[in-house]
């Protein structure tokens, strides 16, 4: 006993089944990939969780360099990638994914330069 009324329950379920057909038709339309707000979403994810991944390798490397017999300018070069590669992280979160790509870019560049003067 649900306390409804005989009005208010569908005998043959059509009502229930024509609003899971359409919760199915709109997750579709949300998964579409060659809708433009999925494009930008996966761009802003992607940007996003590289961006903190190349972070955190980045901050690892320093402190595993500095434990070690490297010169400071190996630790601090990594350090200094790693802060570029989260401000990337930041960026991408904002949707500004080409820059934020750049960015990426260069915080990879300055740590791979600092592994250079290893």
């Amino acid at each position: 006993m649900s306390g409804r009324g005989d009005s208010e329950i569908s005998e043959t379920g059509e009502e229930q089944h024509a609003e899971s057909a359409q919760d199915v038709e709109d997750l579709e339309d949300l998964e579409d990939p060659g809708d433009p707000e999925y494009v930008a979403r996966r761009a802003r994810w992607t940007a996003a969780g590289s961006g903190a991944l190349l972070a955190l390798a980045g901050l690892a490397a320093a402190v595993l360099r500095v434990t070690g017999s490297a010169p400071v300018l190996v630790p601090a070069a990594y350090a200094f990638g790693a802060g570029f590669c989260a401000f990337a992280a930041f960026l991408g979160s904002r949707g500004r994914t080409r820059r934020a790509l750049w960015v990426l870019v260069a915080g990879v560049m300055v740590m791979a330069l600092g592994d250079q003067f290893d």
